[in-house]
């Protein structure tokens, strides 16, 4: 019998199960500080927060992964841009490379780009997020607020073009560093 995937918009009831997933999902992890669960939370509560842009991934109705996008601001001396912030991406480990993650990236980039976002930026894997678009941010003239290696800082445009005329530097949520 053939397991029923599906992808879908994070419902409250599920806060629960995602808490729980994302602390799994990033625990062995090199990188990053083992509290991505606690900033799914934060997040959430925040004003950067598109309930439409976090989305789990079901197999056999049981949650196997979450994407979150938020919203950030590209800002210069005389403008302001607003772009998403694409991250964390969590899935169960047991369910790692066989596309989870993958599937829950593109349905997030085409709801974003549905309701009418230009741009989504990250800070991630160099050899994996390329495959989606992502180009260093650079290329942009968009840089860091925090010190990472230029090919990780990524940008994607969402629409062709979507980026022209944007540069300056990143304002993650304030939740980011909380």
């Amino acid at each position: 019998m053939e397991k029923t995937f599906l992808i879908r918009k994070e419902e409250p009831a599920d806060y629960k199960a995602v808490y729980s997933l994302t602390e799994k999902a990033f625990f062995d992890m090199p990188f990053g500080d083992h509290n991505e669960q606690d900033l799914v939370e934060r997040l959430r509560k925040s004003d950067a927060f598109i309930p439409e842009l976090s989305m789990v991934a079901l197999l056999d109705r049981v949650i196997v992964g979450h994407i979150m996008l938020t919203r950030n601001k590209i800002k210069n001396e005389g403008n302001e841009f607003e772009s998403l912030t694409l991250g964390p991406v969590s899935v169960l480990p047991e369910y790692q490379r066989q596309g989870i993650g993958s599937r829950l990236i593109r349905a997030a980039m085409d709801r974003a780009r549905e309701m009418g976002y230009k741009s989504v930026l990250l800070v991630g894997h160099e050899h994996f997020y390329p495959r989606f678009g992502f180009v260093p941010a650079s290329r942009f003239g968009i840089l860091s607020p925090i010190e990472v290696p230029d090919p990780v800082f990524m940008a994607l445009e969402l629409e062709e073009r979507g980026l022209s005329g944007v540069s300056g530097i990143l304002e993650y949520p304030r939740e980011f560093f909380e």
